[in-house]
């Protein structure tokens, strides 16, 4: 079995975090052992450098490029235009945040933690990766001393076929400090990048369509199709807690990712990830953990699609049915 070494099981991990709405203690439960250090806070330029990547273009008898040419039917231009202006802050951190940003290696049962002293950063991309490994980890916001206005846990079948990316919001007064914790075993590494995204607006102006509500205690599906690539999520909610746990299916009640979270306040601090959803029979569930009184506001709609018989993916420009990012 995959987690046969030591790694917690799904079950475990759906279940550890069903308490209310503000207590933090079962987020914790994976964090005992680890010990704090007070020099963890170091800057992301002491990292190693980043792995290169290659690209292998074909050539004809002359030695000249030849690139995949596109079918007549499909209707798209001949060199593709860029991303809007409002999905910049998600496209290229995604696509190149391993060539923009270097990846810092988080062995199990270690942590490591980015400061953001400049009050001009309002939001923080970060992604985290495995080599196909499980991916196990713990992600916390400090505001402050004793101060942990959100927290995320991560769960993901395939670290390196399904990553984690979301945007974190970095808005108040005072230093803000990410900490990313691998709760896995040593066999167990991951990486991590995280930069300021200073595109577009701040995070709780963020705006998707056909927002559906969710009472406490209360689910929503959203299936898609093989064209579907990966899938955005955006939850709110009217300035109350947030609770909410969002999990990837593929298959009876087969979970691939799961993602459970908790915000002091979903106004100032919405919840927006990027979810890869690669082959068919995708199922993105949104569950409210929270009691009646909290309900949120959630959106999960296509990110990036791929046209039939075109090797590009496209994002919503080149003929996709990417709705439009609204600040």
């Amino acid at each position: 079995m995959m987690l046969a070494i030591g790694l917690p099981s799904v079950e475990a991990f759906l279940t550890r975090t069903n308490d209310s709405p503000t207590s933090s203690s079962s987020l914790l439960l994976l964090l005992q052992g680890i010990e704090r250090r007070p020099n963890a806070i170091q800057p992301l330029s002491s990292s190693p450098s980043p792995e290169e990547s290659s690209t292998t273009v074909r050539g004809d008898a002359a030695g000249n490029p030849q690139f995949p040419q596109q079918p007549a039917d499909v209707g798209l231009v001949d060199r593709p235009s860029p991303p809007p202006p409002e999905l910049l802050d998600v496209v290229e951190p995604t696509k190149q945040i391993w060539n923009v940003a270097s990846p810092v290696t988080v062995q199990g049962r270690s942590l490591k933690t980015w400061a953001f002293p400049d009050r001009d950063i309002d939001k923080v991309h970060l992604v985290m990766k495995t080599d196909g490994r499980p991916l196990l980890a713990n992600v916390d916001l400090w505001q402050g001393p004793r101060n942990t206005p959100q927290r995320i846990s991560v769960y993901t079948e395939d670290g390196d076929v399904r990553p984690f990316s979301a945007l974190i919001a970095t808005t108040g007064i005072g230093s803000n400090v990410v900490r990313v914790v691998n709760a896995a075993t040593l066999e167990f590494p991951l990486k991590a990048c995280i930069v300021p995204s200073t595109a577009g607006g701040p995070l709780p102006a963020m705006q998707l369509p056909a927002p559906t509500v969710i009472q406490g205690g209360s689910l929503r599906t959203w299936s898609f199709e093989a064209p579907t690539k990966s899938v955005m999520v955006l939850i709110k909610t009217d300035g109350r807690p947030m609770n909410a746990r969002i999990e990837l299916l593929q298959g009876p009640n087969t979970i691939k990712q799961v993602m459970e979270l908790y915000t002091e306040d979903g106004v100032e601090r919405p919840f927006f990830a990027v979810m890869e959803t690669p082959g068919t029979g995708n199922v993105v569930r949104v569950v409210n953990t929270a009691p009646m009184e909290f309900p949120l506001t959630a959106s999960v709609e296509p990110f990036e699609t791929e046209v039939p018989g075109v090797e590009l993916p496209q994002s919503g420009i080149l003929g996709g049915s990417i709705p439009k990012v609204q600040w």
